[in-house]
């Protein structure tokens, strides 16, 4: 546990969690509205779902944003060779922000505990990532 990659995996592997909630919800949402696959086909189109539905959806593609720079930064510091006890612990804290973020936009979506979530998680990665191009350019 005190390595870049397990973090990088514990939010791959929330990713998929997260993943499996979108389709446990998304799917009876459509069948219950009469909505076919191919009713999916253009942006948009699904949201005529029910709220959770869409929050789910909403949050794996917040999942697919963000997060992509928190794993470069990760595995380039764990290349690097500079992950040290910071650099984990930071790494596990944008997690940890990530994952409160995921459960209150599936269930509560609150969007101003939301933005606060938001805001804390990128301003640890920022400090990540500012330690790392300290370390490369100091």
């Amino acid at each position: 546990m005190n390595t870049m990659i397990a973090p990088v995996m514990a939010l791959v592997g929330w990713s998929l969690l997260i993943w499996l909630w979108m389709y446990a919800r998304r799917i009876p949402a459509m069948l219950k509205a009469g909505i076919k696959p191919q009713d999916a086909a253009f942006p948009g189109s699904l949201d005529v779902l029910p709220a959770g539905a869409r929050q789910a959806a909403d949050n794996y593609n917040h999942l697919m944003e963000q997060p992509t720079i928190f794993y470069a930064a990760a595995l380039a510091i764990a290349v690097a060779g500079h992950a040290d006890g910071w650099a984990v612990h930071f790494a596990w804290v944008y997690v940890g922000l990530r994952v409160l973020h995921s459960l209150v936009q599936v269930t509560v979506n609150i969007v101003n505990l939301r933005f606060l979530l938001f805001a804390l998680s990128t301003i640890t990665l920022a400090v990540m990532v500012v330690r790392e191009l300290m370390k490369i350019w100091g």
